[in-house]
């Protein structure tokens, strides 16, 4: 099982990309994001829970957003490997999933971070809330206090990554097809 994290900030790209390596690496995509909007739209009680959080631009605590993954990796026991986007966030994440990845014999092969400059990631959001109608993408005051969650809780992955050898940063600037050739250099050579 190759298991991938798809690391950045909202924005960078992450589930675009996504969507071209599952196909190519045969993974099943995990977005926290899509899993998130499942349990809201069909109003789940850990939707109900993480509603609260997504609405003011805050990210969902540890335990809600695990809980959600987990029980969305068991639906897929056969899997070639996962892509994970957007989970984990921090290192209680991180490591919850390594203990669960240890347990049924699998572990996070590589964390692989789209890399952007924080004014074109809001303009990207404002423009994907135009359209989306994400309410978390159409407030910058919202965008930017999700940028500083993410520096406070998830930057600090990094460093929990690099510790094991699994971290690779990729600029996250470029056509969506130069991006995609980035990413694959460095899957290629795990």
């Amino acid at each position: 099982m190759t298991n991938i994290v798809l690391f950045g900030k909202p924005g960078a790209g992450k589930g675009t990309q996504a969507e071209f390596l599952k196909e190519k690496y045969h993974l099943t995509h995990i977005s926290t994001g899509d899993v998130f909007r499942y349990n809201l739209k069909n109003d789940t009680e850990l939707g109900k829970q993480c509603k609260v959080f997504m609405d003011a631009g805050d990210l969902v605590p540890d335990e809600l957003t695990t809980k959600m993954l987990l029980e969305e990796i068991n639906k897929h026991p056969d899997t070639n490997g996962i892509l994970f986007d957007g989970y984990p966030r921090t290192i209680s994440q991180a490591q919850a999933l390594d203990t669960f990845l240890a347990s049924i014999g699998s572990q996070v092969a590589a964390t692989v971070a789209l890399e952007a400059d924080d004014e074109i990631l809001v303009a990207r959001l404002l423009e994907r809330g135009k359209t989306s109608g994400r309410i978390d993408d159409q407030d910058e005051e919202k965008i930017r206090n999700r940028y500083q969650e993410y520096n406070e809780k998830t930057a600090p992955l990094i460093g929990y990554y690099q510790a094991q050898n699994k971290f690779h940063a990729v600029n996250g600037i470029g056509t969506i097809q130069e991006i995609t050739v980035r990413l694959s250099a460095v899957i290629d050579n795990l």
